[in-house]
């Protein structure tokens, strides 16, 4: 009888491939982040760790093995998630193995529009001495987190080392640790009012999806900062371009954007009160140790005693 197959499409070293063979000795382990490494066996493939664009033709065909994929991302939207349900695939995302990078990218774009350290980078290039009119701080402020996942309830733990009042919104609107107050994303409006800032960490679904337009940014304080670093199309961009240029709002920090990467011709280049990141506020040296520890060895041994993974299972029905 052959072997079943998993593949890794990421180059994860030789401890981690031989802790995963040894865990699953029936299986043979493909490894390797080149196309030409595990193309050739996408259709046998029964796993899939790090979902790549041309699996899509090379193993979501008739009398296809794949029976379950451990994403290499947090963010499932850009997959084929119709034709994984269709052909009963089960998908696992790297949900939460961010935390800590972008909870300290969240503070770092609040810190740096509070404090105007983009500002005074540009003058240091300029060698320039001057104040800015910089006034402002953090502590005591009202921060509202719109989507308290683990990169959420992590901001949130953070926010009260500054004693902040921390507002969250989330779905199912249970409470969680250092979140005062939680509401559900039908009461919106009513939250955005309240913050001094107002902190995106949302997936993108068919309910989030433009979910922040000019109404919405109307709704928010003039002097309040938002910090995007869920998905690009969460917002309306030109409607926040809108309300930058119109200080319908005091600045943003922007990691995401809807077409990536950020046309060079887009006016949010050159705003003084905005930041732009290049989609790195996930970036940590410690990733590939967070995804195989934490939630790819424990989900294949739920796998291998013929349970569904445990970690991140994605529901279909909302799309995360």
């Amino acid at each position: 009888m052959s072997k079943r197959l998993m593949l890794i499409t990421q180059n994860i070293g030789e401890a981690y491939t031989q802790q995963i063979k040894e865990l699953a000795p029936d299986f043979e382990i493909i490894v390797g982040k080149d196309k030409e490494i595990w193309a050739p066996f996408a259709k046998e493939a029964e796993i899939v760790v790090g979902w790549k664009k041309d699996l899509e033709k090379l193993s979501l065909i008739e009398g296809s093995n794949l029976r379950w994929i451990q994403s290499w991302s947090a963010g499932v939207n850009n997959m084929p998630l119709q034709t994984f349900t269709e052909n009963g695939i089960l998908l696992t995302s790297a949900n939460g193995v961010h935390a800590y990078p972008i909870s300290e990218t969240i503070f770092a774009l609040m810190l740096g529009l509070t404090r105007k350290v983009h500002t005074y980078v540009k003058q240091q290039q300029q060698k320039e001495w001057h104040h800015a009119q910089m006034n402002l701080e953090i502590h005591e402020k009202t921060i509202g987190i719109i989507g308290v996942g683990e990169i959420g309830k992590e901001t949130a733990r953070i926010a009260k080392a500054f004693r902040m009042n921390v507002i969250g919104v989330r779905h199912s609107g249970i409470a969680a640790d250092n979140v005062d107050k939680m509401f559900t994303p039908d009461r919106l409006h009513e939250v955005l009012p309240k913050c001094d800032y107002v902190v995106i960490t949302l997936p993108l679904t068919d309910e989030t999806d433009g979910m922040f337009g000019l109404e919405e940014f109307k709704r928010m304080k003039k002097t309040a900062f938002l910090i995007n670093i869920g998905r690009g199309e969460v917002l309306v961009e030109d409607e926040l371009i809108n309300a930058l240029q119109e200080n319908v709002i005091a600045g943003a920090g922007l990691d995401v954007f809807a077409k990536e990467p950020l046309e060079k011709s887009s006016p949010l280049w050159d705003m003084d009160n905005v930041i732009v990141t290049p989609h790195t506020s996930g970036s940590t040296e410690h990733y590939t140790k967070r995804v195989i520890e934490d939630i790819v060895i424990p989900n294949l041994k739920h796998y291998l005693k013929n349970e569904n993974p445990s970690i991140n299972l994605v529901d279909y029905k909302k799309g995360y």
